[in-house]
């Protein structure tokens, strides 16, 4: 007989390897669980961050530039004819021919434009019509009067009637005067039909066609000619508050145009406002310049560069990162830590595309560029890398 216990006792080869095989499975398994939980937490932990990354607004920041050392305040200007005179019809009629247009030289009393007033003519021979009547009538009144203080001195006829033959003489002599007078005010009206130039210049505008209908005196009127005096042009400017105490009568200032760049005209100072303007916190000087060849026109603008310095401790900024609300002027300043700090500001020249601060900020001061309409004290923001260093002059 065989001995089969010890057989029977071994366990076969093929059940060892299945639960090294079970063992291996659940292994993996709480491995590939627990790399579950690990990548959801960490996406989790992900998102977290970009939502509050997302949440802290980006911002582009500028850096005030300092004045000092500029040496000149340069502002803008407009520049005017000395003398610009719009010249209206002063009767009613129709334009039969003028004789200037556009950039034509004028002399004083030259003849711009006829106009044909008939209404004014007969209304002038009927005016003289009745002054040689009334003329007629004084004379008569007169020879009345004469012949009845003769009959008076005689004692012909009573005091009363000789008096009251003096009141028709009186009466006759002052219709003769108005009827004068009105003669005299049509034939100035009927020399209004000649158009003139009042002074020596320029015709820089004119807005009448033959046959045009012209009518004096009424709203919708509009100038048939504009003559301009440009021997000499004023150039008016606004000085800040700020400056305007270094601005005097007298001053020779530099004035440069667009349309003739690297060329510059000289111009004095020749008088001030002597009061700021509430709204704008400027004062209104006039400048004036000689202009021989016609170069300065009216109407243009010019840059003028008065020879001071600026305001001391001032710096420049983009006009985009001023902020304009109900409690003041503001310059949103990012600190060290990110935090947003409003700053009161008060400008002193305004030269378009950029502003000059003369108090609330300086040089080193970070300061966002075109700030959100929302952003208020303590918001937390992020700079952007790429954001410009210093504001650009």
């Amino acid at each position: 007989m065989h001995d089969t216990s010890s057989v029977r006792s071994a366990p076969p080869e093929d059940s060892r390897s299945l639960k090294r095989v079970g063992v291996a499975a659940a292994v993996v398994a709480i491995a590939a669980v627990a790399w579950g939980i690990h990548a959801r937490h960490h996406s989790d932990a992900e998102l977290a961050d970009w939502t509050k990354a997302q949440s802290v607004p980006t911002v582009a920041v500028v850096k005030p530039q300092s004045e000092a050392g500029t040496g000149a305040l340069v502002l803008p200007g407009n520049v005017q004819a000395l003398n610009s005179a719009p010249i209206y019809a002063r009767t009613n009629g129709y334009v039969r021919k003028w004789f200037v247009d556009i950039g034509s030289p004028v002399k004083p009393g030259q003849l711009l434009a006829l106009i044909d007033a008939p209404e004014v003519d007969q209304q002038l021979a009927q005016a003289r019509a009745d002054l040689q009547t009334a003329h007629a009538n004084e004379a008569l009144a007169r020879t009345t009067a004469t012949r009845w203080s003769t009959l008076l001195a005689k004692d012909a006829v009573s005091k009363q009637e000789a008096d009251e033959k003096q009141g028709d003489l009186a009466a006759k002599a002052a219709l003769s005067n108005a009827q004068m007078a009105n003669v005299r005010r049509l034939v100035a009206l009927q020399g209004f039909t000649r158009i003139e130039a009042p002074f020596a210049g320029v015709v820089t505008s004119r807005s009448t066609q033959i046959g045009q209908l012209v009518t004096a005196g009424t709203a919708a009127s509009q100038p048939l000619f504009t003559v301009s005096d440009v021997s000499r042009v004023r150039i008016y400017v606004r000085v800040p508050q700020s400056s305007s105490g270094q601005i005097k009568p007298g001053l020779h200032v530099t004035l440069t145009l667009p349309e003739f760049p690297g060329r510059n005209f000289d111009a004095v100072l020749t008088r001030a406002a002597e009061a700021v303007d509430q709204q704008s916190g400027t004062e209104l000087v006039e400048l004036q310049a000689a202009n021989p060849d016609g170069a300065l026109k009216p109407g243009a603008y010019a840059q003028v560069r008065f020879p001071i310095s600026g305001t001391a401790n001032a710096v420049t900024l983009p006009a985009s990162a001023v902020i304009y609300r109900s409690d003041g002027t503001l310059a949103a300043v990012v600190d060290a830590q990110g935090r947003v700090k409003l700053h009161q500001v008060r400008i002193g020249r305004d030269s378009g595309d950029k502003l000059e601060i003369v108090a609330g900020l300086t040089a080193a001061d970070q300061v966002i560029d075109s700030p959100p309409d929302a952003i208020q004290n303590g918001d937390q923001v992020q700079i952007a890398k790429d954001a410009p260093a210093d504001a650009k002059h």
